[in-house]
Order: C-alpha cells, then structure tokens, then sequence
C-alpha cells in the first residue's frame, strides 16, 4: 500500500480491477467527527483567535459549520474562515463588542493554495511570516497535536470492515479525505483496515475532487467510479468526475453501512446503481443536512 504524501502517487495509481472506490474516512468509516470538532478544534479555535468571551456562539457556529449543515466536512482552513464570518455576523456577538479576526492573509492564502494543509501552510509563513497566518499554523498544529493525544481506541462504524472486504475483491479502493496523511495512516492502522485500501490521501496531495481525478478518471468508465462520503462536499467531488455517490448518511451511519454491504455494492458491481436508485439515496442525504443556521433570519 502507498502512502506517500505526494499526489502523483494517485496519478500513477494504475488499474488492478474493473471498479474504483473512494471512501472519506472521518464521519464515513470513523465515528470521529464529534470527538475531534467537539473536543479538539472547537477549543483551540476559541484560544487561538480570542473568542472567549464569545464562547458559547463560538462553539455553535463551528459545530453547525462542520458537524450539522451541508459544510459538513469542509477543508479544515475553510471551515476557519466560514466559521468565523458567520460568527462575525451574528448580533450576538455584535451586542457584546466582540471584534472576530478576518484573517485576511490566511484568506487569500486559501483562495490560490488547492493543497490546503499544514505542510503547504508552513510553506507560505516562511515566506510571509504574517501574524494571522502564524495564528493559523500554531491553530492548526496544536489541533493536531489534541488529536494524537485523544483520537484513539476508536473502532470503524459496524459493517465498514465487511464492506471493505466485498469492494477489495472487485475494487481499486482509496481513502480519499482532507485529513491529515498522518491522522488517517494512524487510525487505519491502528484497527487494520488499511490492508483493504491501495492508497490513503490526505489533505496534503490535494481536494477530494483532485484525488478521484487523479486516481480514477480516464482509467475507469464514470459508472464504475464510486465515492463513498458522509458529506455533501463528498458529493460533490464524485460529481466533478461524473463519478457515483454513496452516502453514509449522518446519524444513521450503521444502516448506511448495512445497506451498502447488503444492497448498493451488488447494485454498483451490476451496473443498476445510476439513474433513480442513486437519485433516492442522494435525496435522503440532502434532506439530512440544512443549509441555513437556526439563528440566522
């Protein structure tokens, strides 16, 4: 298996078998999404960028922002900005005078950088040593740092494994997630179930979009190319390369995985997926997830 931190690993990725699988790993394979937003980034985010006395909204925000809405599994760096611009406007926190950073350097740095994660991060401070962008790089490190402490002892979501299984037989299947290389190579080690998958990709060789491109497109035919996520931007990546989507539908993760092993892979291998079977399960999806805040007017 390689897990290289360069994305022409995936585009050298050559054709084992006839289909191509991607699956996201935080919230999809892993039940982690609560422990790491909850209990790792929401605190350092609140430190790092002086929202104490804004706290509480602070933490609803980010937790709507990445946890409860159709952002849900957003870039880590992106979630920063759009969790701090809807925080900005909130008259809650306008009631209290509270200024809410802008991060106008990190902005612009996200806005040109695809690889959006701490390597390329570190890249743009030594050559431009801004304060927001250090705030970033010391945010973004200590949540790393919370993670290997507390992120562990975590199982797969039942029916993962079984899964996994069924799709390593008749599959090219990879990790494709915007988590750090380092997080995923751990955790899928750690429950040995990254002897089911050819490659894990992380945020540092690319978007979710670029790793099927990379990986799949052009070596396998589009019904033949499947992305498994439990996010909309998920969704969207198999969708930029006319590839299918299979939800993991959040808070109904167990169910998603049965009907998977049970139902939706023979579907796939079949050739019966596309069209409104494919259609009913996207449906289900997005009813799951809203796009406008409980606060918002």
């Amino acid at each position: 298996m390689v897990t290289e931190n360069t994305a022409r690993q995936l585009d050298e990725l050559k054709p084992h078998n006839e289909f191509f699988i991607g699956v996201d790993s935080d919230g999809c394979a892993f039940d982690t999404m609560e422990i790491k937003h909850k209990e790792c980034f929401c605190p350092q985010y609140i430190g790092h960028f002086g929202l104490q006395a804004v706290s509480k909204y602070a933490r609803e925000t980010w937790e709507f922002v990445n946890l409860y809405s159709k952002t849900r599994g957003l870039n880590r760096f992106l979630a920063l900005i759009r969790s701090l611009d809807m925080l900005r406007n909130r008259e809650e926190v306008a009631a209290r005078g509270i200024e809410v950073p802008a991060l106008r350097a990190v902005r612009e740095w996200a806005e040109r950088e695809t690889r959006l994660g701490n390597p390329a991060l570190e890249a743009e401070v030594r050559k431009n040593p801004d304060k927001d962008l250090n705030c970033a790089l010391a945010w973004t490190t200590e949540v790393n740092d919370d993670i290997r402490k507390l992120v562990h002892g975590i199982p797969p979501f039942p029916g993962v494994r079984k899964s996994l299984k069924m799709m390593q037989a008749r599959c090219d299947t990879i990790v494709v997630s915007q988590t750090p290389c380092e997080a995923l190579n751990r955790e899928w080690a750690e429950h040995d179930i990254d002897q089911f998958v050819r490659m894990i990709a992380g945020q540092e060789m690319g978007s979710k979009a670029e790793h099927i491109a990379l990986a799949a497109k052009g070596k396998y035919p589009a019904e033949k190319i499947m992305m498994i996520g439990d996010a909309p931007g998920d969704l969207k990546a198999a969708k930029a390369n006319e590839a299918l989507f299979y939800p993991i539908v959040p808070g109904a993760e167990e169910a998603s995985w049965k009907r998977l092993h049970e139902e939706a892979l023979e579907n796939f291998f079949a050739g019966k997926y596309a069209g409104e079977y494919e259609k009913m399960l996207i449906d289900e999806f997005n009813a799951c997830l809203p796009e406008k805040a409980p606060w918002e007017k």
